[in-house]
């Protein structure tokens, strides 16, 4: 049986928060030693098949995945899909459905920190994304990244030694959060409908994050997931803290859930989270991810 460390929860620059391209993490991976790992980009699949490509060159085995924003009971819910048939239409449908809603809510957090007389232009948003839809972190990153910004007494927080290296998180909390000033309701598609469409693409539906503080996933929320189809649980993850770590590690094995590993490595939006830092994704997890594909 094939062995060696995976990772599962990767984002390449064709998510819009992302730094490196997916060639790029490939190669970090075979150098730093893992047998497989998934590029699991926001909402999109635009890193295949380049990530396949390099995958082949580098004899690192490459796990096609996309990480989808949902929404359940009024909460944001990502949802990875390894395995999924990234060239179907309906995998098409569900990048364009969520874009929709990305680029509407882009706006309306531009306009909402304009309100609050913030420096930031939707046209200076629009032309950085590069065709991606920005999510909350990439805007803030842009705004924070102007020169004019760093003038602007308002932001100096942002800037200090303390707040510098996770600033564009800080601003998201700050004010893109529910009950933060530039907040707007989130309107994604319903996670139950993801999961169901999992299935559909040859994918299995792993739940991301679940302690992640604005999903904050219970008990009870699982059993009704897995009921509706979730194969399984990112349990290892920065997110979580070890009482976390140990909460979803229990619930996994309580409910047949596949616990899987993954760093959510983006780059500088999160610098804490270095490339290979979380070891505690194994092989075994991807075989028995793979014995839940529906196509068996």
């Amino acid at each position: 049986m094939k062995t060696g460390f995976v990772d599962l929860h990767i984002h390449s620059n064709r998510s819009s928060d992302g730094d490196f391209p997916p060639a790029d993490l490939v190669r970090m991976a075979a150098e730093a030693g893992f047998a497989a790992i998934a590029i699991a980009d926001h909402d999109t699949v635009a890193a295949y098949p380049e990530a396949l490509d390099a995958g082949q060159k580098e004899g690192v085995e490459v796990i096609p995945n996309m990480e989808v924003t949902t929404m359940y009971e009024d909460r944001e819910f990502h949802v990875q899909m390894p395995f999924l048939d990234w060239t179907s239409e309906r995998v098409a449908r569900i990048v364009t459905r969520v874009a929709e809603s990305r680029w509407a809510e882009a706006r309306q957090r531009v306009a909402n920190l304009r309100s609050l007389g913030v420096g930031i232009a939707w046209e200076e948003v629009e032309a950085a994304s590069s065709g991606l839809a920005p999510l909350g972190v990439t805007i803030a990153r842009l705004l924070l990244d102007k020169p004019e910004s760093k003038r602007d007494p308002s932001l100096a927080k942002y800037y200090d030694a303390e707040g510098r290296p996770l600033a564009p998180a800080f601003f998201y909390r700050d004010f893109f959060v529910d009950g933060a000033p530039a907040y707007v309701p989130k309107r994604h598609i319903p996670l139950l409908e993801v999961i169901a469409e999992a299935a559909l693409v040859g994918a299995v539906a792993v739940l991301s994050h679940p302690g992640a503080y604005f999903q904050n996933t219970t008990s009870r929320d699982l059993v009704r997931l897995k009921n509706a189809g979730l194969a399984g649980l990112e349990v290892f993850t920065p997110y979580h803290e070890d009482e976390q770590t140990r909460f979803y590690a229990e619930e996994a094995r309580r409910l047949d859930l596949v616990p899987t590993a993954g760093s959510d490595f983006h780059g500088r939006v999160k610098p804490h989270v270095a490339f290979g830092s979380v070891k505690d994704g194994r092989y075994e997890m991807v075989e028995a991810l793979r014995e839940r594909r529906p196509s068996r």
